[in-house]
């Protein structure tokens, strides 16, 4: 099972980031592979079991399920649903924690998954670099307005 992770320091309060991160809803708001994002059901943002559907930016489309939201620990977990990926077992966690010192942010996205042998470097690569590192660099210029 490939375990890949991939983090970011967010020039940026930890409570701050962490109000943008949890909102299961807001990832087109900070993405730029995301362009829309729907709950299913009439679900809450904070709502553990809550079902999202991602529109992506080439178009294609992936419904995620949240399966744990930790205030406290500032922390977010969900898993993939349906998507074109040939993956199974897909469960990522987003983490928000401070750097005390200068007052920014640290931000750690990983991912769980299982798949076929011969798409697991790719599929890491996919995912760290693509997906959370394109990610990661946009939370960071959502919080550097004008750099």
């Amino acid at each position: 099972m490939p375990d890949v992770t991939t983090s970011a320091v967010v020039p940026a309060d930890v409570e701050a980031v962490w109000r943008v991160v949890r909102d299961f809803d807001g990832l087109p708001t900070w993405h730029s592979a995301i362009s829309a994002s729907e709950l299913e059901d009439g679900a809450r943002t904070d709502q553990v079991g809550a079902v999202r559907h991602l529109t992506l930016a080439d178009g294609g489309a992936v419904r995620e399920q949240l399966v744990a939201l930790d205030d406290r620990e500032r922390r977010l977990t969900y898993s993939i649903l349906e998507s074109p990926f040939p993956v199974q077992d897909y469960r990522s966690t987003m983490r928000v924690a401070p750097v005390t010192f200068t007052g920014e942010c640290v931000v750690t996205w990983s991912v769980l998954f299982d798949c076929d042998l011969a798409e697991a470097e790719r599929l890491s690569t996919l995912f760290g670099r693509d997906v959370f590192g394109t990610g990661l660099s946009d939370l960071v210029s959502y919080f550097s307005p004008g750099e």
